[in-house]
């Protein structure tokens, strides 16, 4: 039941979101095992010429770059899964934007399972029944 939040330096294109969507869908499956039917995603482009990185517009820099956090049960992914993760995200956005900022994050967020939740129900409750 993940949430993940991006923000892409970029002009958005359906052609885009898909590709995006698509990527970090099958990443989130297939590496960290969630669910697809419950994984959500939100995707939100920024000019690059609203996008600094070092003082520098990204537009000066001529690159692109991205962020996004994804939200998990905390102790449900490995260290090795998350690195694998990370690298393959990276590597993904790098196919799709192309001269990519090396200061492009991922940051997945291990959240207690009482404090996480969709539909009404935590993690924990999920859990126990």
């Amino acid at each position: 039941m993940p949430i993940l939040n991006v923000k892409v330096s970029a002009v958005k294109t359906p052609q885009l979101v898909q590709e995006i969507s698509g990527l970090l869908l099958d990443l989130t499956t297939r590496i960290l095992k969630k669910k697809r039917e419950v994984t959500a995603i939100a995707i939100d482009f920024v000019d690059p010429d609203s996008w600094v990185v070092g003082g520098k517009l990204l537009s000066e820099q001529q690159k692109s770059s991205f962020y996004f956090d994804i939200k998990v049960t905390d102790e449900t992914n490995t260290k090795d899964e998350k690195a694998a993760y990370i690298k393959e995200a990276f590597a993904g956005f790098e196919r799709i934007l192309g001269n990519l900022h090396e200061e492009s994050y991922i940051h997945i967020e291990d959240v207690r399972a009482a404090s996480y939740g969709y539909g009404g129900r935590t993690q924990e409750y999920r859990y126990h029944h």
